[in-house]
C-alpha cells in the first residue's frame, strides 16, 4: 500500500467505497483528493460532542470541539493571545496575593500583635462574627 493510501483522510475517504473502486485511483488522484479533503480534516479533540436538535421540521446540528490549540496564530493573534494571558496571570495573582495578605492579616490580628495602635480595618471583628 502506499503511502499515501495509508494517510487517515484518504483511508476514512476509500473505506466508505467498494474495493474495486479503491484499487481503482492512481496516486496523483488521490493526491487531488487529499488536497480537496485535506483542508476539512479535524483531527481528534480533548472535548468533541456533536449533536442534532429537532425544531419543528427543521433539524439543526451543533458541534463543540475544544482541545489544545495546533495552529500557527498570525501576528495579530499572538498579541491577543500574549495580552489575555498577561490578564489573566495578572488577575490571578492579584487574587492570591489579596487571599495570602487576608490570611496573614487575620493571623497577625489572632495573635494580638498591633502594627498602628488604636486603628483597626475591621476585618478581624468581622471574621470573629462569622462563627458567632
Amino acid at each position: 500500500m502506499s503511502k499515501l493510501k495509508a494517510d487517515p483522510a484518504i483511508r476514512s475517504l476509500l473505506n466508505r467505497m467498494p474495493s474495486d473502486v479503491q484499487d481503482s485511483f492512481t496516486e496523483e488522484q488521490l493526491v487531488h483528493l487529499k488536497v480537496a479533503i485535506g483542508a476539512r480534516q479535524w483531527g481528534k479533540h480533548a472535548v468533541d460532542c456533536r449533536g442534532v436538535i429537532k425544531f419543528f421540521k427543521y433539524r439543526y446540528y451543533f458541534v463543540l470541539l475544544a482541545g489544545r490549540n495546533r495552529r500557527e496564530l498570525s501576528k495579530k493573534e499572538q498579541k491577543i493571545a500574549a495580552i489575555s494571558q498577561a490578564i489573566t496571570i495578572s488577575m490571578f495573582s492579584f487574587f492570591v496575593v489579596t487571599i495570602l495578605l487576608l490570611i496573614i492579616y487575620l493571623v497577625k490580628s489572632a495573635l494580638g500583635i498591633d502594627i498602628f495602635s488604636n486603628y483597626s480595618f475591621g476585618v478581624w471583628a468581622w471574621f470573629k462574627d462569622l462563627f458567632k
